[in-house]
C-alpha cells in the first residue's frame, strides 16, 4: 500500500455525537477502576494502599495534562466542541463533578479501612495527638537535626511577597500572633517542606511500641512549626499543595536547537498556571480564601482532604514494610525455552523467532542482547529508539560501552516523552560524549516506536555476510516496567523486517520520501489507512456472508475514524471484541449502531500495557503487535509500528495468552456500558474463576514448556 502524510488523509463521514463518549470522563473512570482495586478487601492490604497511591498520581497527571488543557481552551475562550459534542466548560463542569467525588472516595477509604486495618497488623501511623512523651522527644530531636536546618519560613509582608510555589510541592501557610524582632506583624507566613525530606518517618521499633511505627512529615512540622516564630503565637498551622499546567509548550517548527529549548523550559514546568488547591479539611475559610487568591483559583478547584495532601508520597510505606502476607504473592518471570537452551542469544533468534510475554517471562533476553553486542567483536552497529528508559538504565550504559568498544552506535532520543524529558537529555548527552550518533526524530512527529536493531557481521555458506537481529516492542526499553506492565515483545532476524526496521531508522536519521515496507505499517504514513482497510476487509466480509471477527487489545480508543469503521462493521454483522484498559470514547451494545461490539477493561496487579490487533481476513487470522493505540495523536502525529507475527506457533500465542485469556476473565475483567459506565464481570453459578494475569503467571513460569 502506498504510503503518504497524515496531512493528506480524508476523513470519512462521521457519526453524531451522541454516538461517542467524553475523553475527560473516561480517563476517570478508568481511575474509578484502579480505585475499586483499593477498595477490594481481596486485594492484599499493602497492595490495597499502593492502588490508593497510584489513583493519586493518576489524577495528578489528569490535572497536570487534561484539566490544564481544559482550563487552557476556556482561558481563550474556545467554544470548539469534542467529538462528544461538549464544549472545554461543559466537559469541565462535569470532570470537575466526578474528580471531587472520587478525592472524597479516596480519603474515606483510607482513614475508615485502610489506616484501621494496617494498624490491626502492626502497621501504625502513630498520629500527633497520640505521641507518648519519649515518642515526643525522639520526633522533635528529628525535627531539629535533619528537618529545621532546611527550612526557609518566609513570612507575608511588602518586603516577602507570596512565594512561588513548587508543582506539587508540600507546603504549609501558618497563621500568626505578635510581632517579629523587627515589630513586624502581617500575621501569615509560609513554610515550603523541601523535596528530599521522606513525607512519612520511620520510628525506631522499641519506641513506636509495634515494629512498624511511621510518622507523617506534616505532623512533625505542625507539632513544632512554632520554633521557625520565636516569640510569635501560632494561631493555625496547614498544609496545602498545589497542581499546576505541567505541558510543555514548545513550538517544534520554531525551534532550531531542540534540545536547549526544552533544558530552558523544563524549570518553568514546576511554575505553569494553577490547576488545582489541595488542603487540610481544618485550614480556616480566611486561609482558604487567601491561597484561592493567590492561586487564581475558584471554588471548584478546591479540594478539601482529612489527611495527607499527598498520598502519593505513601507508595514509599509498602516498600519499607517487609510483610509478604500482606503483598501479592512474589513470583519470578520465565524464560523462553528457546532460549534457555542455546548458547547465545544470536544462536537462539537464529533457531526461529521469540515471543516475550513481560512481565510473566523475562526482560532480561533485551538486555542480554544488547550487553552481548557491546562487547561481541562481530557486531558492527547498533540502532535503537528511546522513549522512556528511566534515570539508571542498564540498557542506555550498554548502548555507551558499545560506542566505547568502536561499535557504530545510533540512538533515536525523544525529547518529548512527558515527564522523562530531563533523563533523556542527560542519556542524549553522555551517549554524544563518548561518541555515539544520537538523533532527535522527526520535527513535529514524536517518536514513539519500540525498536532496536543489531548488525552482526557472520559466516555463512555464502562467505562473511551482515545479518540484522531486531527487537520490537509493545512497551518502552524500561527494565522496571517490564516488571509491572503487560507487553510483548518480538526477537527476530527475518530479512524482510530487518530491513524494513533499517528503512524506518533511515527515516528517522536522513532524508528522502519513505518507501513500502514489506511487513510493518508506520505511522503516520500506512498504520491508520492499514487499521481502516483491514476493519473494511471484515466488513466486506461479513455483507458477503463469510465468517469475520475483529479482536483489539490497547490503552485508548478514541480516534473518529476508526470508532466510525468499527460501527460501520458492526452494522454489517461483524463480532468485535475491544479490550481497553484506559479511555474508550466508543458506545457499545446500541441496537442498529454497535450491538455487535463488546468492550472490556482489565485491571489488576499488573497495568496492562500491550496493543493487539487481530482480523479473522478469511482464515489467515492476522495478528498485529504495535506500541500505537488507536488515538489521533499515534496515528498522525508520532513514528509508530505494527509488527505482523509470522510464526504460526507465536501466533497462536499471542491469541492464547493476549487475547482468549482476557476474554476469558471473570475476577479483573470490567465490561462497558453502552452509557461510559462500567460494570465488573460477576462469576455465574459454579463457573470457575478465571484470572488472566494470574493464569499467565502459572503458565509462563520458570521451566514451563514455553
Amino acid at each position: 500500500m502506498n504510503q503518504r502524510p497524515s496531512l493528506l488523509r480524508s476523513r470519512r463521514h462521521a457519526f453524531p455525537p451522541d454516538n461517542y463518549l467524553n475523553r475527560e470522563l473516561g480517563l476517570l473512570a478508568f481511575n474509578r477502576r484502579v480505585f475499586a482495586q483499593a477498595q477490594n478487601p481481596g486485594t492484599p492490604l499493602l497492595e490495597r494502599l499502593r492502588f490508593l497511591c497510584i489513583v493519586s498520581s493518576n489524577l495528578d497527571e489528569f490535572f497536570e495534562i487534561r484539566a490544564a488543557g481544559l482550563k487552557e481552551q476556556i482561558k481563550l475562550g474556545s467554544n470548539t466542541r469534542s467529538t462528544d459534542g461538549k464544549t472545554a466548560k461543559e466537559a469541565y463542569r462535569l470532570v470537575s463533578d466526578e474528580a471531587h467525588a472520587l478525592v472524597s472516595e479516596q480519603y474515606d477509604l483510607f482513614n475508615r479501612e485502610i489506616m484501621p486495618q494496617l494498624a490491626s497488623e502492626g502497621i501504625h501511623f502513630i498520629r500527633r495527638s497520640a505521641w507518648t512523651e519519649t515518642q515526643r522527644e525522639w520526633v522533635f530531636d528529628y525535627f531539629v537535626r535533619e528537618v529545621m536546618p532546611l527550612l526557609t519560613p518566609i513570612g507575608l509582608d511588602p518586603s516577602h511577597p507570596f512565594p512561588r510555589v513548587l508543582n506539587k510541592s508540600l507546603n504549609f501557610a501558618v497563621e500568626l500572633e505578635g510581632k517579629d524582632a523587627f515589630g513586624r506583624s502581617s500575621g501569615a507566613a509560609i513554610v515550603q517542606a523541601p523535596r528530599l525530606l521522606p513525607r512519612v518517618i520511620r520510628l525506631p521499633e522499641e519506641l513506636a511500641g509495634c515494629k512498624y511505627g511511621f510518622v507523617f512529615l506534616s505532623s512533625i512540622l505542625h507539632g513544632f512549626v512554632g520554633h521557625l516564630f520565636a516569640g510569635m503565637e501560632v494561631k493555625g498551622c496547614y498544609q496545602f499543595r498545589v497542581t499546576r499546567n505541567s505541558d510543555l509548550f514548545v513550538d517544534e517548527e520554531e525551534v532550531k536547537n531542540l534540545r536547549a529549548k526544552i533544558q530552558g523550559e523544563l524549570p518553568q514546568r514546576h511554575f505553569g498556571d494553577a490547576v488545582r488547591l489541595e488542603v487540610a479539611e481544618n485550614c480556616s475559610p480566611g486561609m482558604t480564601r487567601f491561597l484561592l487568591d493567590q492561586f487564581g483559583l475558584e471554588e471548584r478547584e478546591l479540594y478539601r482532604v482529612d489527611g495527607p495532601v499527598n498520598l502519593v508520597r505513601l507508595m514509599q510505606v509498602p516498600d519499607s514494610v517487609d510483610r509478604p502476607d500482606l503483598k501479592f504473592p512474589a513470583f519470578t518471570p520465565g524464560t523462553p525455552l528457546q532460549v534457555a537452551k542455546k548458547p547465545t542469544i544470536f544462536s537462539a533468534i537464529r533457531a526461529g523467532d521469540v515471543l516475550l510475554h513481560h512481565p510473566f517471562q523475562s526482560f532480561t533476553p533485551v538486555i542480554e542482547m544488547l550487553e552481548t553486542a557491546a562487547t561481541d567483536p562481530d557486531v558492527v552497529a547498533i540502532k535503537m529508539t528511546v522513549y522512556r528508559t528511566g534515570t539508571d538504565s542498564v540498557l542506555m550504559r550498554s548502548l555507551i560501552r558499545a560506542a566505547q568498544n568502536g561499535k557504530e552506535v545510533t540512538v533515536i532520543v525523544e525529547l518529548m516523552a512527558r515527564f522523562d524529558e530531563e533523563a533523556n537529555i542527560g542519556w542524549a548527552t553522555k551517549l554524544e560524549e563518548v561518541g555515539a550518533h544520537v538523533v532527535y526524530g522527526v520535527v513535529g512527529y514524536k517518536t514513539h516506536a519500540k525498536m532496536l536493531m543489531i548488525v552482526r557481521r557472520e559466516e555463512t555458506k555464502n562467505g562473511l555476510q551482515l545479518r540484522r537481529y531486531v527487537h520490537l516492542g509493545t512497551g518502552n526499553y524500561h527494565p522496571r516496567t517490564a516488571r509491572l506492565y503487560t507487553d510483548f515483545g518480538l526477537l527476530t532476524c527475518n530479512e524482510q523486517i530487518g530491513a524494513d526496521v533499517n528503512e524506518v531508522f533511515k527515516q528517522l536519521t536522513g532524508l528522502g520520501r519513505a518507501q513500502a515496507l514489506n511487513h510493518l505499517w508506520q505511522a503516520p504514513f500506512s498504520l491508520h489507512a492499514n487499521m481502516i482497510a483491514a476493519i473494511e476487509a471484515e466488513t466486506k466480509a461479513a455483507k458477503a456472508g463469510k465468517r469475520t471477527r475483529i479482536i483489539a487489545k490497547m490503552n485508548s480508543l478514541l480516534e473518529p475514524e476508526t470508532i466510525a469503521a468499527l460501527y460501520q462493521a458492526s452494522q454489517a454483522g461483524v463480532k468485535i471484541d475491544l479490550i481497553v484498559r484506559g479511555v474508550c470514547t466508543l458506545r457499545p451494545g446500541i441496537k442498529g449502531l454497535s450491538e455487535n461490539i463488546r468492550v472490556r477493561s482489565i485491571v489488576g496487579r499488573f497495568l496492562e500495557h500491550h496493543r493487539i490487533f487481530y482480523f479473522y481476513a478469511e482464515g489467515k487470522e492476522n495478528i498485529y503487535l504495535s506500541s500505537a493505540d488507536w488515538m489521533d495523536r499515534n496515528f498522525f502525529r508520532r513514528i509508530e509500528l505494527a509488527f505482523p507475527i509470522l510464526d504460526r506457533k507465536l501466533k497462536r500465542r499471542v491469541i492464547d495468552e493476549g487475547l482468549k485469556t482476557y476474554l476469558d476473565d471473570n475476577v479483573q475483567a470490567w465490561e462497558m456500558r453502552s452509557d461510559g459506565s462500567y460494570q465488573r464481570k460477576r462469576r455465574t453459578g459454579r463457573t470457575p474463576a478465571r484470572c488472566a494475569q494470574c493464569l499467565l503467571i502459572e503458565q509462563l513460569k520458570p521451566g514451563s514448556e514455553v
